[in-house]
């Protein structure tokens, strides 16, 4: 049942304005539940002779400890932050990490490097690191802190150290998963619930996302053919002498108009397009975390598998089990815990940005309707005027 019930959000805020996101974080708001605050602002265009890359800046303001300074100030790329969700996958394989972009967002709808291309991609890495920032596992990352707080040469030292033992646990259960075929023998009930839902709901999100992409471009196509309306009704009235008040009125109108859809496009494009691209996106990071589960019990059933069928070095094996089994419990617990509090910020983003549509809807209509309204009602007094002008001797 993908229904969307009631739930409590966990969604990080998303500032109106990037020159005003740093003033509106303030310790005093709620210091027992937060301590460390992040913002993505001022894309600026780097052109070198190989290529042509943007950065952003990153402030975070912290009271934690762990951390030398109360605010930092870096400046990352898009492979930056790449980096980093690489870094959270290794060092949590069934956590659910938040996606980031595509390398092109909304593909054919921006251009790459238009205004319009870099705030959609400002805002989802600022919900990114956001996301990161409220998880209670993954805000306390080494690699994460590192993130937040390194220069850029330290960044790219660091970068280039070679991989820990996190990377080489990932890279062993990459390589269990290869001789892993079929279903797991012993997969509690739970993770088949919820494989089963997933895949029922990236059918369905998927199915919302290339919906939500032919309107916006049905409103586009709306909006350009609109346009040309309100231009033709006033050069009608230049050769219309009687009616030319009544033309220039409606052209009057259709500009109103045309101005109330190119709100509303804005709105879609701001808020409906992106979040569901977004859980387009966490779909497929959940069915790789699912994946991964099923890949560390696998391992744990080979080991048994393998116990039961030799009779010698009983030992050496019982302790390998006992060691994935402890294995298996951490990475259950862990997602366990992670789907639960993902599954709420699902639905109250679904809420919040389906209930922001229909509002933005609502006032799109009550605008347009009222604008002809007050057309028709002047026409009507006009009318009545005449009429009067006339009856007189």
């Amino acid at each position: 049942d993908t229904s969307l019930a009631e739930v409590n959000s966990f969604s990080p805020s998303m500032p109106i304005s990037p020159s005003s996101m740093i003033n509106q974080y303030k310790f005093e708001d709620g210091p027992e539940l937060r301590d460390l605050f992040i913002t993505v602002d001022d894309p600026e265009s780097h052109i070198t002779a190989i290529e042509t890359f943007i950065t952003y800046r990153v402030v975070t303001k912290t009271s934690r400890g762990e951390f030398d300074s109360s605010e930092y100030e870096v400046r990352r790329r898009y492979q930056d932050f790449l980096w980093l969700k690489s870094k959270l996958e290794e060092a949590h394989p069934t956590l659910i990490i938040p996606p980031l972009p595509e390398k092109f967002i909304m593909k054919g709808m921006v251009e790459r490097f238009s205004d319009e291309f870099i705030e959609t991609r400002r805002k989802a890495l600022h919900k990114f690191l956001n996301r990161i920032a409220d998880h209670p596992t993954l805000t306390f990352n080494e690699d994460f802190k590192i993130f937040l707080t390194a220069q850029a040469w330290e960044l790219s030292s660091h970068k280039k150290q070679g991989p820990g033992l996190l990377s080489r646990m990932g890279q062993t259960v990459r390589a269990v998963a290869s001789s892993v075929r079929g279903a797991v023998k012993n997969r509690p009930g739970m993770f088949t619930e919820i494989n089963d839902y997933m895949e029922t709901f990236s059918q369905k999100i998927n199915l919302l996302d290339k919906i939500a992409h032919r309107i916006y471009k049905e409103e586009r196509d709306y909006f350009n053919e609109m346009k040309e309306y309100g231009p033709i009704h006033t050069l009608w009235s230049a050769s219309e002498e009687d009616i030319a008040d009544s033309l220039k009125g409606v052209a009057s109108c259709i500009d109103r108009c045309c101005k109330a859809t190119e709100k509303r496009m804005a709105g879609l494009s701001e808020n409906l397009l992106p979040i569901l691209h977004e859980y387009v996106l966490y779909s497929e990071i959940l069915m790789g975390v699912l994946k991964r589960r099923d890949q560390i019990q696998g391992e744990l059933d080979s080991k048994v598998d393998a116990l039961a069928n030799r009779k010698t070095e009983k030992d050496l094996f019982s302790e390998e089990i006992g060691k994935l089994e402890d294995k298996v419990e951490r990475a259950n617990n862990a997602l366990k815990a992670d789907w639960d509090r993902w599954k709420q910020n699902m639905q109250s983003d679904m809420r919040s940005t389906f209930t922001n549509v229909a509002e933005n809807n609502l006032r799109f209509y009550e605008e347009c309707l009222a604008t002809w309204e007050s057309f028709l009602a002047s026409q009507t007094v006009d009318l009545h005027v005449e009429e009067d002008s006339e009856d007189r001797p």
